[in-house]
């Protein structure tokens, strides 16, 4: 049997398997609430923002080795938050993640191809920028859970290229033979 305790706190109820009010407190609870929000906050920014929403490799292995590249890819990203928000004196968490990534993708050749100087230049510019780059305190945001563009009316690609670019050159050689055979004589072919 499960034991659960459910206190309010913060104008919530949390219901949580901590039963015991003596060594965890209401406020330690709400406290790791947040906690736990971060967390999920993180997870959204994996999936959504660096597009890890559709796995692409087909094997275990491989998607074993796309999560593990999606990971160290924000965890790059975090710490060069972390390395700005030091910088401007301000928390890692009231720095915009997407901004950061796109402001890395932005400088990313000059990053990758510069000279030694340059990308000592650049580095201190990119975390003065993140750093910049604050959250505004939303304590109150509440978000619908929705998409609001469409998807493409395309059908999903489920077979190899090569497979459906023959099937699409043999059925447009026989309407081709099919127009020919109908419209030919009359347009003088």
């Amino acid at each position: 049997m499960l034991r659960l305790r459910e206190s309010r706190v913060g104008g919530w109820i949390l219901v949580s398997s901590l039963s015991d009010a003596s060594t965890v407190s209401k406020q330690d609870l709400l406290q790791l609430y947040g906690w736990r929000w971060q967390i999920e906050l993180d997870f959204r920014a994996i999936k959504a923002v660096m597009q890890m929403d559709v796995l692409r490799c087909k094997t275990p292995a491989m998607i074993l080795k796309e999560v593990a590249a999606h990971l160290l890819a924000y965890n790059l990203v975090r710490a060069v938050m972390a390395q700005a928000a030091r910088i401007a004196s301000v928390l890692p968490r009231q720095l915009s993640f997407k901004a950061a990534l796109q402001l890395l993708r932005a400088f990313e050749q000059q990053l990758r191809h510069g000279r030694h100087t340059r990308i000592e230049c650049a580095h201190q510019s990119i975390l003065l920028a993140v750093g910049r780059m604050k959250l505004t305190h939303r304590p109150a945001r509440v978000e619908p859970r929705a998409v609001k563009r469409r998807p493409k009316n395309q059908p999903i690609l489920t077979q190899p290229r090569a497979v459906l670019r023959a099937c699409l050159k043999k059925n447009q050689q026989q309407h081709n033979a099919r127009f020919y055979s109908a419209y030919g004589s009359a347009i003088g072919v």
